[in-house]
């Protein structure tokens, strides 16, 4: 898929939004990609995933023996790429503010996993998830998200791969540009206030 394609999903889906943003990081941000709705169509959703996995280095596929998503946002897609990679599907949580895998979920000692996420914005989150991931005994040896924000520049500890890099703007809440300032923001996530 090219981006331009990958694009035209996500506004099939009204999934490309514009308006003032309240990022899960705390940053502001004048355009959102709600993967949820780009999400809901099952059929795209595997079309999306399917593309990922194709992005996906063949050695790393070849040692990967489970993906591993952050609920809520990554469960979907941290499922479709299992699916398209034929690995097993896991997710860590935060029932009390930190992540860990629940719900019977175990990894072996040493288990390679890839961490699948929607969007990567400053890769706190995903950095977060690793951390839970390997204080339960997995190794994460590659990451992978729909969207990476950050255009490049987010630094995960372990490679990435995103369907598509994006050079969205992001900014601090206190120094908003003028034409943000004015507009009413809004927090879509999973995380919403």
């Amino acid at each position: 898929m090219t981006d331009d394609e990958i694009l035209a999903e996500f506004r099939a889906a009204d999934a490309l939004l514009e308006g003032h943003f309240i990022l899960s990081s705390g940053l502001r941000s004048p355009r959102y990609l709600q993967c949820a709705r780009v999400l809901m169509d099952p059929a795209r959703a595997e079309r999306l995933a399917q593309a990922l996995a194709a992005k996906i280095p063949a050695e790393v596929k070849a040692r990967a023996k489970v993906v591993v998503a952050p609920a809520m946002g990554g469960l979907i897609c941290g499922y479709e790429l299992a699916r398209a990679l034929g690995l097993q599907s896991m997710f860590v949580e935060r029932p009390t503010g930190s992540f860990e895998l629940r719900r019977g979920f175990r990894l072996e000692p040493g288990t390679h996993a890839i961490l699948m996420e929607d969007v990567v914005t400053t890769g706190l989150s995903s950095r977060e998830a690793i951390a839970a991931v390997e204080a339960a005994g997995g190794k994460v040896i590659h990451a992978a998200s729909l969207v990476d924000r950050s255009a490049g520049t987010a630094d995960l500890g372990v490679p990435f791969t995103p369907l598509i890099r994006l050079a969205v703007p992001s900014y601090e809440p206190d120094n908003l540009p003028q034409e943000l300032a004015v507009i009413p923001a809004v927090k879509p996530g999973s995380r919403a206030a």
